[in-house]
């Protein structure tokens, strides 16, 4: 019992920090915009779907190809923003609208990949990230330690961005009152550009993280939109630190039940702690 103890904590912490990765992009749009941005889910398979395209079938050298993740990535994020979003927003078009909007394109996206490469799980492979070390009795992938990594560095740069720079205050400003910060001389404009060009290049980062660690698949990005969600709320939506909490409390609790119980299990318990949270304390766990 004891020795597995050990794997259960590194599962849970590999899982916290992929929904962290991907509630902190996913945080940063419903910060500045103030709507569940569904459309998010679709840049992580996206992300996935680059690096699988310049790396396995272009043979292009990995980080040539990692870079080209992101910026397709992002480019596409500002796109749905610029095509999509921005207009709606501009006609005043309510919350609703634009989060059916945003399911649009998620299908649209999503259905797109299927018919270019397919339906079928692929794989992406670099040798080096393959390898495994076994740490205080866990065994984990090269991959997986960069996983970690990458989140706490995104974690602590979009913690400085947001605190600490004018792009960041007005980030605070638009999530405040977007007509006041227009007062104020704030580009907003420019700025929810910009917002969507870091959550995008955050959500290429986080699909093939997941690429080179289990895979892909067209529907993956719907998996992980749902547990960012959930993470998202139950740590509360208005703190980024609490999305953080909730991603680790979440994938906590999924890997304790999956011990329990089975892996068949798993959504049922996230869900479960989802609604819990919305019964019994809706603002999450930061009360934010």
């Amino acid at each position: 019992m004891n020795s597995i103890i050990p794997q259960i904590v590194a599962n849970s912490i590999i899982a916290g920090s992929l929904y962290a990765l991907v509630g902190l992009g996913f945080f940063m749009i419903y910060r500045t915009v103030k709507f569940f941005d569904l459309g998010y889910g679709a840049l992580t398979a996206f992300g996935g779907y680059m690096m699988y395209w310049l790396l396995t079938l272009l043979s292009v050298p990995t980080y040539i190809a990692i870079i080209g993740t992101l910026l397709l990535t992002a480019m596409l994020a500002l796109i749905m923003n610029r095509l999509v979003y921005r207009p709606l927003r501009a006609r005043g078009s309510s919350n609703m609208v634009l989060l059916v909007a945003s399911l649009g394109l998620f299908t649209a996206i999503q259905a797109i990949i299927a018919i270019l490469f397919t339906s079928q799980f692929k794989t992406i492979t670099i040798r080096s990230l393959q390898e495994t070390v076994t740490l205080f009795g866990a065994f984990i992938t090269h991959t997986q330690l960069l996983m970690i990594a990458v989140t706490i560095i995104v974690f602590i740069g979009l913690s400085v961005l947001l605190r600490m720079t004018r792009f960041g205050a007005s980030i605070r400003a638009i999530g405040d009152d977007e007509e006041v910060a227009k007062i104020v001389g704030v580009n907003t404009k420019n700025i929810v550009s910009w917002v969507f060009i870091i959550a995008g290049a955050i959500a290429g980062t986080a699909g093939l993280l997941v690429g080179l660690d289990t895979g892909i698949e067209p529907t993956m990005g719907m998996q992980l939109l749902l547990k960012a969600v959930i993470a998202v709320i139950i740590g509360g939506v208005g703190r980024m630190y609490g999305v953080v909490i909730g991603a680790f409390l979440l994938a906590f609790i999924e890997n304790i039940a999956v011990w329990h119980l089975s892996g068949e299990w798993k959504d049922v318990v996230a869900f479960s702690v989802l609604i819990l949270f919305l019964l019994f304390k809706p603002k999450g766990i930061t009360g934010a």
